[in-house]
């Protein structure tokens, strides 16, 4: 069987160590996940342990070489490999509106974008785990404080309980990349009480990071919050060291004001 050739377009390094695919695959012990969409399974290298434990597994790879090649490497995936691209697809028919968690090795130049789908579609998706570059999983990962927390942090712990997991040495891909990765793993927050305006807690947060260094007073002035309200102390904060939690507290701060 022929091996695909990675594609430098569609971002593709593909995993070559048994290893570290089993522990990425084994990270969804535990996870009340009877539905498994694995995205960019290039040559099949997590696919191969997700048969072997998943119920109910698809794979959505948008490369045609890939699709082809898992057509002969798993013949039983023929009818559930997906030739499509993630970032296109309307996840809500993907198991028939059924929960589903994602796994994956997931391309480096559209990471960040794969994550801001599954927070669009989190309603469907309670957890999904893979490989990111390093400084991305991390960055998602990272507490208040952190020169690396912003805005995908914010927004990935608001709806979600993070969790990173290891490294991984550029060593054992093919072709190498020129960064380290990282595994992590993301649960939803069950129970959640939406009482906040989402899309104001989301223009909150851009806005603030786009002037990091300033306190959130200075930084907030184009949303013309009234001033008594900016006298309240957390406005005194720089972004960073304020929590998914204390975002949340302050969208409410100035969605009260604005009534």
């Amino acid at each position: 069987m022929k091996a695909v050739y990675p594609k430098k377009k569609l971002g593709q390094h593909f995993l070559n160590d048994l290893n570290i695919a089993q522990k990425i695959v084994n990270l969804l012990n535990n996870q009340d996940c009877d539905h498994i969409l694995e995205i960019g399974p290039g040559m099949g290298v997590l696919t191969q342990f997700l048969i072997a434990r998943v119920k109910n597994l698809k794979l959505a790879e948008i490369d045609i070489e890939s699709v082809a090649y898992l057509d002969l490497k798993y013949p039983e995936m023929q009818k559930h490999i997906l030739n499509e691209d993630f970032l296109k697809m309307d996840l809500s028919k993907t198991f028939q509106g059924k929960p589903f968690g994602i796994i994956g090795n997931f391309p480096y130049n559209i990471s960040s974008q794969i994550v801001f789908k599954i927070l669009e579609h989190r309603q469907h998706i309670p957890f999904f785990c893979g490989m990111f570059q390093k400084e991305v999983a991390q960055r998602i990962c990272k507490n208040p404080g952190n020169k690396n927390y912003g805005i995908l942090s914010v927004f990935c712990q608001t709806y979600y309980q993070t969790r990173y997991h290891f490294n991984v040495s550029p060593n054992v891909f093919s072709p190498t990349p020129k960064v380290d990765s990282g595994v992590l793993s993301l649960k939803r927050k069950e129970g959640l009480i939406i009482d906040f305006d989402e899309k104001l807690l989301f223009k909150i947060v851009k806005t603030g990071f786009q002037q990091r260094r300033k306190t959130l007073r200075n930084s907030l002035k184009s949303l013309n919050i009234p001033q008594i309200t900016l006298e309240d102390s957390i406005f005194d904060l720089r972004p960073e060291k304020l929590s998914s939690e204390l975002f949340i507290e302050l969208t409410k701060k100035v969605e009260n004001a604005k009534i």
